[in-house]
């Protein structure tokens, strides 16, 4: 858990990167993935979909690790669509929303300090490593 949170205070306060991108580092770092550049400059809008604070960037870095993940494992598309409507389900369930404004401490001010989300993130991606434990015998 340490680790994880250190790669989010580092991500976050030396590169300013988003929680999308925050994720897939992290969940890569966790199960030795590297994330190409494709992916990497794909993720770069993905944080509450551009800013606009709908599905949160930690939603949907998972999804797309998840997606990585399984595919190289060799599992289909269908599999893997399954497994990510089980991770937004579950996602749900323990968080409450998949929705950025809706998960974001305190909502969003013009005054909110920078990456108001970290412990969130941590918790975030600590719940994104175990459910892909658990996928994995």
């Amino acid at each position: 858990m340490r680790r994880t949170e250190e790669l989010v205070h580092e991500a976050y306060y030396v590169h300013n990167w988003n929680c999308a991108r925050t994720a897939l580092l992290a969940l890569g770092d966790a199960f030795g993935v590297s994330i190409g550049a494709q992916l990497w400059n794909a993720a770069v809008g993905m944080h509450g979909a551009g800013g606009h604070r709908d599905q949160c960037g930690l939603v949907e870095g998972s999804l797309l690790f998840l997606g990585l993940y399984y595919s190289e494992r060799g599992w289909d598309e269908k599999r893997i669509v399954t497994l990510c409507n089980q991770y937004a389900e579950a996602f749900v369930r323990e968080f409450g929303s998949l929705r950025c404004r809706e998960l974001r401490p305190g909502g969003f001010s013009d005054h909110d300090p920078p990456h108001l989300c970290e412990n969130l993130t941590v918790r975030a991606i600590n719940f994104a490593k175990t459910f892909i434990e658990k996928q994995t015998p």
